[in-house]
């Protein structure tokens, strides 16, 4: 595990890979709203509430949209600790495979290493360019807002509309990707301005929506916000009620992404977990807020469920504020995203890149390598790549498409949970080095998170729609299977000694039972 264990190329003897090392190091530049932004922005909790806020009103309504909100709140709190927990002691580009890895110990590192390692490669691959497809959902939303006619009609059985859909992604993709080859002290200004329109975004909605609300439609009752029921899932009560913490997980999932940039924020050990677990509170705090107020601040559920545009929410922008101020929301909607996409570029590249400098991926010798200036340019190109070429499933079916971006937040869930459950059960007293100690309460943590990542687990493999056809079928569960068969077809032809030695995770594991000052006393000085 090259991510753990670097070479120094002032050093190394004179052969390829030692000569290599010193393009295998990332610059460390950034601080703590950098760390925080990463997580914070990528989830983006105003953008996420609202792409998945219609399925939450179908799996159970608004009573239990924000009850199960509350619950998962608890629990991704809880789960955000356990993971800043070890990202204090072994703060790494590629985190989530590498603590999967190590919780595990030297016994099962290297299989569960490798698996977590495809999992976090395809959830946040294709996450970045799931989200394409959601920002240009915002846009072409306009043309229902001004009744514009579009050849053969607003709708993904259109192949004229999805081509139309896929060419404005292919186009948002390029934009987000773009802003990647920024050096790093520019790309901090894109962290602080993806916050501010968020917040900006958050604040009109606060302030200017319930004001035009008040004026046009009129909001709903506290009644129906806290005990309205709806099933339109077709599932029996009980499950379609479960069903809705897709809706609050979903807009959750992803804090981890501080950990990715580790070796890129200094002070790492303390600010990296920072950045983790306040990213995970303030998004659920914020996204809890916002869920309530569009529950007040929507259409009533016939209004709602008739609205016709790919992304509903700018139709009830025009409602309530006009035509102009949809447009003005829309545009800062999908500036906001472009923005989101653009960060959670930079977790799954640094994650692909730590893969890569591991020596797993195809072509590992030129993904794994950084620019002069310290920065994982190959792996954001394989990034583009990917996405682009996922983005043209478009094409071909809307349903296909779906299917494999409903995959995007299975993996991470599932690499959650088995990171509780290795610590509870495996090394539930190792990594003493850590800064964010969990004290007394660290086995009853660990079993939390297992417990409720399983629910969700669960949740996001189950199908949405009852009864179950060949549309309505979730086939995240045969790409998540897909992916571990050939996770495990790699364990088995990746060679002991190429990655994740047990010499390599036994090191690893002494390093993070070091005791702070023991750890601090052999630490090597940060790249300034």
């Amino acid at each position: 595990m090259s991510s753990s264990v670097k070479s120094d190329p002032e050093t190394a003897p004179d052969n390829v890979v030692d000569q290599d090392a010193a393009q295998l190091q990332l610059n460390r530049s950034w601080h703590f709203i950098e760390s925080f932004a990463a997580s914070f922005c990528a989830l983006n909790f105003i953008g996420g509430v609202r792409s998945v806020f219609f399925l939450g009103l179908l799996a159970g309504g608004p009573a239990a949209m924000w009850s199960s909100y509350i619950i998962t709140m608890f629990f991704m709190f809880i789960t955000a600790a356990v993971l800043a927990e070890i990202c204090s002691a072994l703060p790494l580009s590629g985190s989530i495979y590498i603590w999967a890895a190590e919780s595990a110990g030297p016994k099962y590192a290297r299989f569960v290493g490798i698996v977590v390692a495809w999992w976090t490669c395809t959830a946040w691959m294709t996450f970045s360019a799931s989200n394409c497809q959601t920002t240009a959902n915002y846009i072409v939303s306009l043309l229902a807002v001004y009744e514009v006619d579009f050849p053969g009609g607003i709708t993904m059985d259109n192949v004229k509309w999805r081509a139309f859909i896929w060419a404005i992604s292919e186009g948002l993709l390029i934009l987000a990707i773009a802003m990647n080859y920024l050096p790093s002290r520019w790309y901090s200004r894109v962290f602080k301005i993806s916050l501010g329109l968020m917040m900006l975004d958050f604040f009109l909605c606060v302030i200017w929506l319930p004001i035009r609300v008040h004026k046009t439609y009129g909001f709903r009752s506290a009644k129906e916000v806290f005990t309205g029921t709806y099933n339109g899932t077709g599932a029996p009560a009980g499950w379609n009620w479960i069903l809705s913490f897709l809706f609050a997980a979903g807009t959750m999932t992803g804090f981890d992404a501080a950990g990715h940039i580790a070796e890129e924020t200094k002070n790492a050990s303390v600010i990296a977990a920072k950045g983790l677990f306040t990213s995970a509170v303030a998004t659920g705090c914020f996204g809890f807020v916002t869920t309530i107020l569009f529950l007040f601040c929507t259409p009533d559920l016939d209004t709602l469920f008739s609205l016709a545009a790919p992304q509903p929410f700018v139709q009830i922008y025009a409602l309530a504020l006009g035509r102009g101020g949809a447009v003005f929301m829309t545009i800062l909607a999908t500036l906001g995203l472009i923005m989101n996409t653009s960060i959670a570029i930079v977790a799954a590249s640094r994650l692909i890149f730590a893969v890569a400098r591991d020596g797993v991926l195809p072509l590992s010798w030129w993904i794994g390598r950084v620019s002069r200036d310290g920065q994982p340019r190959n792996a954001v190109t394989v990034m583009y790549v990917f996405g682009a070429a996922l983005l043209c499933v478009i094409l071909a079916s809307n349903v296909a498409f779906t299917s494999l971006v409903s995959a995007g937040g299975i993996p991470t869930i599932a690499a959650y949970g088995l990171i509780g459950l290795l610590r509870l059960t495996m090394t539930p007293n190792s990594f003493r080095s850590t800064k964010f100690k969990l004290g007394v309460f660290k086995r009853p943590m660990y079993a939390a998170t297992a417990f409720f990542q399983a629910i969700v687990f669960s949740v996001m493999v189950s199908p949405f729609f009852f009864p179950v056809t060949a549309q309505s079928f979730n086939f995240a569960c045969v790409i998540l299977g897909a992916v571990t068969i050939f996770a495990i077809i790699m364990y088995f032809v990746t060679p002991e000694d190429k990655w994740l030695k047990p010499e390599t995770v036994r090191q690893a594991l002494a390093a993070g039972d070091l005791t702070p000052a023991e750890s601090t006393s052999i630490a090597k000085p940060e790249k300034e």
